[in-house]
């Protein structure tokens, strides 16, 4: 495993490679604070044109920045390495970044924390009155329907031609509806799969315990070192072999998601993890090209290698094959039309035209204020020092939980559930602290206080749920207030957090049992809600998240790692554990 880097400040790395495209593509501009990359709005741009809006986490250069450009997406919204950005990054983009006039189609790739937050960000943009539609893309077959389950099939590089044949229908006026039913059917379409003789290093980060052993490859690995279906010793012949029949045997009913006959034609794409050198690339492309044309009767009428969507410096590549079905959109819309149409995007092959190098304008572009609508006061009312007392304590006790769940996550996840939870805890404690009066006695002001902190701190998958139960709690407050001033009890808080409850299951199909922080969460509420004792509440918390010792993980990225019978019985779901340390604490102070 390669460790070593030029940059040890995962942050900075970040802002500075997203920083550079606006250097090799001069019709891109650069928000820094919400990392988006969007184009200008003073170069070029056909008017009434749907505007495509992408991202995801970063450590996937040159997805998801470097397919914003003319003929291609118009938005990218970047979060942390391998974690996904806020709903509020999102909405900046969707609300301020691009033009609303035709629409917005929002394009993350299938990953849980990808799906609630860019979701959030789509309702958003509906409640302010603009039309959007929101599609996951998944084209993943390497764990199959069974390993998958609620998940899906994740979404990996063969997304990107999504991105590409979407990005040329909008360019060439399509409708909001033509273009999201046309990333639909093309999914439906479309299937990868990657592998890896590695996993990968994160700048700042400590080095993973699993190596895998010279000699062997794992087949199926995802984007984030999650593990795929197997590892086998093979060489790159029986590799190829392995992976091409994972995509089209059509006897394997866990992962026939395409179906073909000998008269279909495919574009195929390969591509870089990142860590692969030009020439073997090359030499694979040659190899797959070889057994789809000789094995499988297959060969592509369009070949597309190099470097689309990687794993940071990943030592593997991946296989997408892309079916040219029929869409039904007529002469010069073609599914290969829309490939093969001219794109500018430095993440694509096409070279960036002459003519936009000579409409540069090299002025900063003004970027516009938000659109935030200042919230209306309520009239529930509530003391600020025992709520600042009450939440203090609990974020004192998931600070210190921090190395504990860290350790947790570490086994069973992608070890980044600690530090997560600890920064929100430490900004919503600044927020507390700060010297102006962070809290007011108007309950639903002060819980959009503390929404407002977990959506611009937060990410990844714990900050998307976070951030869409505490906008459902503010909500379920007001729909509390009677006009007059009501002193908000534990019966309005319990009945408020049941409405989040409720509102968090319109975005995440996570139900008790499934070994994600949910197990700790609903028994809390539901035992408020009954009992009216928040310590009873928080020790049914706990008791939740003892409980997911003993469970399977059916969601989040716990469902891809291997070995779960050695942790099985003995770790708890990372997530739970540290929210049932903040419910404790809470319930210590009260």
């Amino acid at each position: 495993m390669q460790t070593k880097h030029f940059f040890s400040d995962p942050n900075h790395l970040v802002l500075t490679a997203l920083n550079s495209l606006t250097l090799t593509n001069p019709s891109l501009a650069f928000d820094a604070q919400n990392k988006i990359i969007f184009r200008r709005p003073d170069a070029s741009r056909k008017p009434g044109k749907v505007s495509i809006i992408t991202g995801g986490g970063s450590g996937h250069e040159p997805a998801f920045a470097g397919f914003v450009g003319k003929g291609f997406c118009d938005a990218s919204v970047a979060g942390s390495i391998f974690a996904s950005p806020s709903a509020e990054q999102i909405r900046r983009a969707a609300i301020d970044r691009v033009p609303t006039d035709a629409g917005v189609l929002i394009l993350p790739n299938n990953y849980t924390g990808d799906v609630l937050n860019f979701g959030m960000a789509a309702e958003k943009c509906r409640a302010a009155g603009i039309r959007t539609e929101f599609f996951a893309i998944n084209d993943d077959v390497g764990v199959g329907r069974e390993k998958g389950g609620k998940v899906g099939r994740r979404g990996i590089a063969g997304g990107v031609l999504i991105l590409k044949i979407t990005g040329a229908l909008a360019e060439a006026g399509g409708s909001l509806e033509e273009v999201y039913k046309l990333a639909q059917f093309a999914n439906d379409n479309l299937v990868s799969i990657g592998s890896s003789l590695e996993h990968v290093h994160v700048p700042g980060r400590g080095v993973p315990e699993d190596f895998i052993p010279n000699g062997e490859v794992e087949i199926g690995m995802g984007i984030h070192n999650e593990p795929g279906s197997h590892r086998v010793k093979a060489d790159l012949n029986e590799t190829v072999s392995t992976m091409l029949k994972q995509l089209l045997d059509p006897n394997d009913t866990d992962r026939a998601f395409v179906k073909h006959t000998s008269e279909d034609d495919f574009v195929l794409l390969v591509n870089n993890l990142g860590g692969v050198s030009p020439i073997e690339l090359a030499g694979i492309t040659d190899e797959v090209h070889r057994q789809l044309v000789r094995d499988h009767k297959v060969k592509p009428v369009r070949v597309i290698q190099g470097t689309f969507l990687t794993s940071l410096n990943g030592m593997g590549f991946s296989i997408s094959l892309l079916k040219l079905a029929d869409n039904g959109l007529g002469k010069g819309k073609s599914m290969l039309d829309l490939i093969d149409a001219p794109a500018e995007a430095v993440g694509w092959s096409a070279p960036i035209a002459p003519s936009t190098w000579n409409e540069r304008i090299d002025t900063p572009v003004e970027l516009k204020a938000s659109n935030v609508i200042e919230d209306t006061p309520s009239n529930l009312k509530l003391d600020p020092l025992i709520i600042k007392k009450a939440l203090s304590a609990g974020l004192k006790r998931v600070i210190a939980a921090e190395p504990e769940v860290t350790r947790y996550d570490t086994i069973v996840g992608d070890g980044d559930c600690g530090i997560g939870l600890k920064r929100g805890a430490e900004a919503i404690q600044k927020l507390l602290d700060s010297s102006s009066p962070a809290l007011s006695d108007d309950a639903v002001n002060t819980v959009l206080r503390i929404v407002d902190v977990v959506e611009n701190v937060m990410d990844g998958t714990s900050g998307a749920i976070y951030a869409i139960f505490l906008n459902a709690l503010a909500h379920g407050l007001r729909d509390q207030d009677t006009g007059s001033n009501l002193p908000v009890t534990t019966e309005v808080w319990a009945k408020a957090l049941k409405h989040s409850v409720n509102a968090l299951t319109k975005y995440t199909p996570a139900k008790p049992g499934d070994r994600t922080l949910i197990d700790a969460l609903v028994p809390f509420c539901d035992t408020l809600l009954e009992t009216q004792d928040v310590r009873v509440a928080a020790a049914a918390a706990q008791q939740g998240t003892e409980s997911t010792k003993s469970m399977k993980a059916s969601l989040g990225r716990s469902v891809y790692v291997g070995g779960q019978s050695e942790w099985i019985g003995k770790v708890p779901d990372p997530g739970a554990y540290g929210l049932s340390e903040f419910l404790t604490g809470l319930a210590e102070a009260v």
